[in-house]
């Protein structure tokens, strides 16, 4: 969700599909236990069953905690958060940001945690005006590079939809 400067962007760190599928195969299991005739299942298939559906809900909600990418607030307030880390976007260098795009640079670290980017997400990297330069994990980087842009400049991204010029952030 990108748009004018008043409007936020997420990009939720996980779906709640693995738990649908899990929960579905519980329900298959539980249509066939009173369907066919026979021994039941013991006791402690029912509560592995339950123990499994547990922790793939934990694992869903985590990842959605932990990866969920947002631009929030406007003016001075506006901030970048990556799980619980936050940034104010008045730290970004926007001259950086408007020449590079995507690009993974060696040892620049993920915000939001954790030494390397999940699976599935592409780093944008962001350089702070202070000079440190950050990988933010997205699985698309065009609506957060656009959504970036509108709230540091005020401005549309000069082509919507195509990446900038692509360079990494360390000039090469």
């Amino acid at each position: 969700m990108t748009g004018r400067a008043g409007e936020s962007f997420v990009e939720h760190g996980g779906t709640w599909r693995p738990l649908w599928i899990v929960a579905g195969a519980v329900a298959a299991f539980i249509v066939l236990e009173a369907a066919l005739p026979g021994r039941d299942l013991p006791w402690f298939g029912w509560l592995a069953l339950v123990v499994v559906l547990g922790i793939v809900a934990i694992g869903c909600l985590s990842a959605r905690r932990v990866w969920t990418v947002r631009v929030d607030g406007s003016g001075p307030d506006a901030t970048l958060s990556v799980g619980r880390e936050r940034v104010r976007l008045s730290q970004i260098d926007v001259e950086h940001l408007l020449t590079v795009y995507s690009g993974v640079d060696a040892g620049a670290p993920v915000l939001g945690g954790g030494g390397t980017l999940p699976r599935g997400r592409t780093g944008l990297p962001l350089k702070f005006t202070d000079g440190r330069t950050v990988l933010v994990p997205t699985q698309d980087p065009s609506p957060l590079y656009e959504a970036l842009v509108v709230r540091l400049t005020g401005t549309a991204a000069d082509t919507p939809g195509e990446a900038p010029r692509s360079q990494g952030t360390l000039g090469s």
